[in-house]
């Protein structure tokens, strides 16, 4: 694991240069001392790639711009770790001022009283109503503010398709025909990773008749008060799942040990399968890659009836409520997400604006993603109406799945976990 730290600081220098003697050249360097009414304030992320890097450092400069008496050192770690890291520094008392988290993680440090409110934020209002749903508690507190609305889809190599007289699967009667064929043909037809690729499926697929009734507040309060099980609702979103591992649609031994956004796409762009289950951040990096094929990324059919879109308001920012520069903190989070900086931010990622009236991101390959996400045939994939640690949960099954576990067993486990999350 690699930790790259990016620094960004705004100082004047003045130059002296000093010339002596016939091809003789020095110069001296003087910086100007600090000064000490500068505040530093820290931003820790798991945002690493250089892409990612280079539009957060824009921003920051903008900030540090606008505002001289404040300086911000962004500082990014890799994978899992991050959030081992952020647990520790907060609890340790030496939290960095605003911080990138997910929904499950903020659970734990809103219980701890470990991040402030951001309800005075002026641009709380800026964001669209769906989004607000997610980011406003029943007191009208605020813990986190998303900076994207990131999708999962089905990547779909065209050329591959095309080649073996397929087309892009509308339903899941559809798509299984397709992917029997090609395991017909000895080739796995989709490319999976550990950790999100068959969870958002389960997910999508299980909740997404609740979320079209508009039962979710419903359904995921009997989860809250225990009484419902979360198996009684995901059960069918993970036999299905199963059912995709026994056919040998996924290569559960390699997916098992296939990282995110990182192995999955590198397999993907040799062209051998027809298939991806990722993100849909993820596309400009497979077009940077070239791998010599047209994909789309199109809604996930796993519909008897048709193609459904599992969305999470992402790349969230919340701030440390022990922050010693509290103040500067929410300057910064408060310039972080005008409309114009959560565009460029959104639109890098291969993602959706979370502010009313935010342009769709530019990318060509997801833009068969976006009707979907239009017409709502959507279900949010970590919902903060439910007080259970989802994204964990269902990774887990997930891979307990690809281990060659049963599905009742590994059920009967994810209602454990969730009653043991539960009594915390």
């Amino acid at each position: 694991m690699k930790k790259r730290i990016f620094a960004l600081s705004v100082l004047f220098l003045f130059l002296l240069s000093v010339i002596t003697g016939c091809g003789r050249k020095g110069s001296v360097v003087t910086l100007d001392e600090p000064d000490k009414d500068i505040t530093t304030i820290t931003f820790f992320g798991f945002k690493y790639e250089p892409e990612n890097v280079e539009v957060i450092e824009k921003i920051i400069s903008g900030f540090m711009t606008e505002n001289p008496d404040i300086r911000v050192s962004y500082e990014s770690l890799k994978g899992d770790g991050y959030y081992e890291a952020l647990r520790k520094r907060l609890s340790s008392g030496k939290g960095n001022d605003v911080f990138m988290v997910k929904h499950d993680v903020l659970l734990e440090l809103e219980q701890q009283g470990l991040v402030a409110d951001l309800s005075e934020l002026k641009s709380i209002p800026d964001y669209s109503d769906a989004v607000r749903t997610q980011m406003v508690m029943e007191d009208g507190a605020v813990y986190w503010v998303p900076t994207a609305v990131s999708m999962f889809g089905l990547y779909c190599n065209m050329d591959l398709l095309k080649e073996h007289g397929r087309k892009v699967p509308k339903n899941l009667q559809e798509w299984e025909a397709i992917c029997d064929y090609f395991v017909g043909q000895g080739i796995t037809p989709i490319v999976a990773n550990s950790d999100i690729s068959l969870k958002t499926l389960a997910i999508g697929q299980s909740f997404y008749q609740i979320y079209q009734q508009d039962r979710q507040s419903e359904v995921f309060g009997r989860l809250n008060s225990k009484e419902d099980c979360l198996s009684d609702y995901l059960r069918p979103g993970f036999s299905l799942v199963k059912s995709f591992i026994d056919k040998g649609y996924v290569n559960s031994e390699k997916a098992l040990v296939t990282k995110k956004t990182s192995d999955d796409l590198a397999e993907f762009a040799r062209g051998e399968s027809p298939f991806m289950l990722t993100g849909a951040w993820a596309a400009g990096r497979v077009s940077a890659m070239e791998p010599g094929f047209s994909f789309q990324v199109v809604p996930l059919p796993v519909l008897e009836d048709g193609a459904m879109l599992v969305i999470n308001p992402d790349i969230c920012l919340s701030v440390n409520a022990g922050s010693e520069h509290l103040d500067a903190a929410m300057k910064f989070l408060e310039y972080f997400i005008r409309p114009e900086n959560i565009q460029t931010f959104a639109d890098q990622q291969a993602s959706l604006s979370p502010l009313t009236g935010g342009a769709p991101s530019s990318v060509e390959e997801i833009q068969p993603l976006l009707p979907c996400y239009e017409d709502g045939r959507v279900v949010i994939g970590m919902d903060t109406l439910l007080e259970l640690p989802i994204w964990e949960l269902t990774g887990e099954t997930s891979r307990k799945l690809l281990s060659g576990e049963e599905l009742e067993d590994v059920l009967r486990w994810m209602d454990k976990q969730a009653e043991e999350d539960r009594q915390q």
